[in-house]
């Protein structure tokens, strides 16, 4: 079994070689240092399945803007130490003035970590043609730990859902994910994305979220046909109340006319009787 649930201390393996993300060695044995999934194959790693995203050099991420200083941007990059854009690492020279200008509190953007010192002091960049603020679309948060099972081995598992979805998607190393598309095309991303955050622990997850992105796309196509024929079920109903009352309208004036006739028969033979009675 290449994969298992271990807890933090569990032993994992007795070649100390194989240690890797995760793990410790103590007297040559390799032990878990976190609660989450064991990989054992070829080497020894355990994946989080929660915690902090800790930052390290070129991790490509998202970031928003929280405080603008002198030369600085300050950035919370959903980890326990802040990121820091100097106003150098901008894409074109601006003056310390109008930093507010081009980027201000609650702003969003792709930056790349440089550096990471000891004292865990964050340094990012935006000079990249890949690096960019965030306009459009939408943001959403999945746990650190689970991007790598976001993005799937080789990238299978974000380019699926990229084309079965039609949305663009980036996802940040410290796990924000950006998607773009039409509303609900969004809409349907982000409920695939949840569910991969959810069961990423779970085996055979590629099948079923193959097969909940079908049934998803399949209520929508299925939707406005029900209630097409439901207003038709409708139209159809009122039509024979229609019907049922113009039918029952006559009938009842029918009625009520013989009524009427039986009345004047009544009073006309009370008439005669009388008459008749006084020839008598």
């Amino acid at each position: 079994m290449d994969k298992k649930l271990v807890i933090p201390g569990e032993f994992l393996s007795d070649d100390a070689n194989l240690a890797d993300e995760g793990t410790y060695v103590e007297e040559g044995k390799v032990f878990s240092s976190v609660f989450g999934i064991a990989s054992l194959k070829n080497h020894v790693r355990v994946v989080p399945l929660s915690g902090k995203y800790i930052p390290r050099p070129d991790d490509m991420i998202i970031g928003i803007i929280t405080e603008v200083s002198f030369s600085n941007w300050i950035v919370d990059i959903r980890s326990p130490y802040e990121g820091l854009l100097h106003i150098s690492e901008f894409p074109r020279r601006i003056e310390n003035t109008d930093m507010s200008k081009y980027l201000k509190v609650g702003d969003a953007i792709i930056t790349l970590v440089t550096d990471v010192d000891p004292s865990m002091k964050v340094e990012l960049t935006l000079n990249d043609q890949k690096l960019r603020q965030i306009k459009e679309g939408r943001i959403i948060d999945v746990t650190p730990s689970k991007v790598p099972r976001l993005i799937g081995r080789s990238g299978s598992m974000i380019a699926m859902l990229k084309n079965e979805t039609n949305c663009n998607i980036f996802i940040g190393q410290n796990g924000r994910v950006w998607v773009t598309g039409k509303d609900k095309d969004i809409e349907l991303a982000v409920k695939a994305i949840l569910k991969i955050e959810t069961e990423s622990h779970v085996s055979g997850l590629t099948d079923r979220l193959t097969r909940f992105l079908k049934e998803e796309k399949d209520k929508k196509e299925k939707g406005p046909g029900k209630e097409h024929e439901g207003k038709e079920e409708t139209r159809i109903e009122e039509q024979k109340e229609d019907n049922t009352e113009e039918n029952v309208e006559p009938a009842e004036e029918e009625k009520q006319q013989k009524v009427q006739e039986k009345a004047e028969e009544k009073k006309s033979g009370g008439i005669l009787d009388e008459l008749l009675g006084d020839e008598k």
